[in-house]
């Protein structure tokens, strides 16, 4: 038995994928989402064998889902009415991509590729990450998950990202917020024109720079509006004398 969830912001379409896979006695839904958190919560609760996974949806579109559950995804057919995502579905691993409206030929199809799948290699979740945004566009917010729960942190809000052993730690407005990513990749997502890194642990939002302060020789650190003090390294100082 193929245990399923089914994530889709539009109920009729919801509906219709339950009619369809009520033929197939191999299959069974256990959860329907109909956003992004949904989804998060539903398969961190349930560790369904495949999602169903609209592309296109508020909130959190489905590559963002999937960034999200990183090595807790589960395999994925995705649906869509604009194949325009194909090639990034299968840029990460999609068992299959089913373009709307499809027929239950095409379902039939998928739900035997998802069977042939099941027992290989869970997909990665540095090439979901990888694949989640187009490269070289900087995203606006940061997404981080706690268990069930995620938070949405608006980039502009984040006063800077520390590395912490094999975690990020993202602090706005005092509170911080752990993420599993290297500081590379969250600089790589990040706005250049906001964030520069500033020493080998650090990525700082220049908005929240208040001053720069002499502590040694050639040893320099950054007050933040909050006066937070941050060290600053002889390449992180060139970098940021070259953004301000």
């Amino acid at each position: 038995m193929m245990r399923i969830v089914l994530v889709d912001d539009e109920a009729p379409a919801r509906e219709l994928l339950r009619e369809l896979l009520e033929a197939h006695s191999q299959v069974e839904v256990i959860a329907e989402c109909a956003n992004g958190f949904e989804a998060v919560k539903a398969v961190g609760e349930l560790a369904p064998d495949l999602l169903l996974l609209d592309v296109q949806m508020p909130k959190l579109d489905g590559f963002e889902v999937l960034e999200l559950l990183g090595d807790d995804a589960p395999a994925v057919i995705f649906t869509t009415a604009f194949d325009e995502h194909a090639v990034r579905a299968f840029e990460v691993q999609a068992v299959d991509y089913l373009l709307k409206p499809f027929d239950a030929r095409r379902l039939s199809e998928a739900l035997e590729r998802a069977e042939q799948r099941l027992d290989e290699p869970a997909i990665e979740a540095a090439e979901l990450i990888a694949a989640a945004r187009p490269e070289g566009v900087a995203s606006d917010r940061v997404l981080i998950r706690d268990g069930t729960t995620v938070h949405v942190l608006a980039s502009e809000e984040i006063d800077y990202v520390e590395a912490a052993g094999d975690q990020l730690k993202f602090v706005s407005r005092g509170k911080s917020f752990t993420k599993n990513q290297t500081l590379a990749e969250a600089q790589a997502k990040l706005n250049s024109a906001r964030f520069v890194r500033i020493h080998r642990s650090y990525l700082l939002n220049v908005d929240r720079l208040r001053e720069i302060e002499l502590y040694a020789k050639d040893s320099r650190v950054v007050i933040l509006t909050d006066g937070t003090r941050l060290p600053v390294s002889r390449s992180g100082y060139s970098r940021l004398r070259s953004l301000l």
